[in-house]
């Protein structure tokens, strides 16, 4: 069985079946995703950056289909950089979000892709929104992908509005090790964004340093 299945995932779909999340905290947000990507049982990346720039301040978590999330990236970044030129600031976030909406509706039966966007810009400070399939909401977190059932119970009891920055940082990392440890689509590292009016920054947290829980 092994030897008849054993090429099978080279002409699977390449997928991000991943753990995507985004939170808002006063003043900014913070994007979290795993690094696993596989086509069907097989993986075939184990360090997958998830985490796209739209723009300076403006971020999108992919996942679904790695090509579809990955060309409604780019061409939204793309459409944004023209956009800045033409009114000659910063787009917003929402700017970005119902770009991503729009392709992903009118696309719809040709793209298998869910982007979550979130950033920061100077008439709503730190934003979270989810789009998917014509859908655009904001919301102040959201979560994505194969590993987001595992993890829904704890969002739902961890998240707390007003929490901090270290505080959003700390609760993206604890769901995606949550989430790591329970799918097997998800895997890998850390990779962590946070976003604010003074910038960006990224950071990885190497899979032998995510917090390990009562199970692990």
């Amino acid at each position: 069985m092994l030897q008849e299945t054993g090429t099978e995932w080279l002409s699977q779909e390449v997928k991000t079946g991943t753990t995507i999340i985004a939170v808002e905290f006063d003043g900014g947000v913070v994007l979290g995703s795993d690094s696993r990507v596989s086509a069907g049982a097989s993986v075939v990346n184990r360090v997958m950056n998830k985490l796209s720039p739209l723009h300076d301040k403006i971020y999108c978590a992919l996942s679904g289909s790695a090509a579809d999330a990955q060309t409604i990236a780019e061409v939204v970044h793309y459409q944004l950089d023209v956009h800045s030129i033409e009114i000659d600031e910063d787009p917003q976030v929402r700017s970005a979000a119902t770009l991503v909406r729009n392709i992903s509706y009118k696309y719809k039966e040709e793209l298998s892709a869910h982007l979550i966007v979130a950033g920061w810009d100077r008439r709503d400070g730190g934003q979270v929104f989810a789009t998917l399939s014509g859908l655009l909401t904001r919301q102040p977190f959201a979560v994505g992908g194969s590993g987001s059932s595992y993890v829904y119970g704890f969002v739902d009891a961890e998240f707390r509005r007003g929490m901090s920055k270290e505080e959003c940082q700390q609760f993206v990392v604890n769901t995606l090790s949550l989430a790591i440890n329970r799918d097997g689509s998800s895997g890998g590292v850390a990779y962590i964004v946070s976003i604010d009016e003074h910038g960006t920054e990224e950071k990885v947290v190497l899979g032998n340093d995510l917090p390990t829980f009562f199970d692990q």
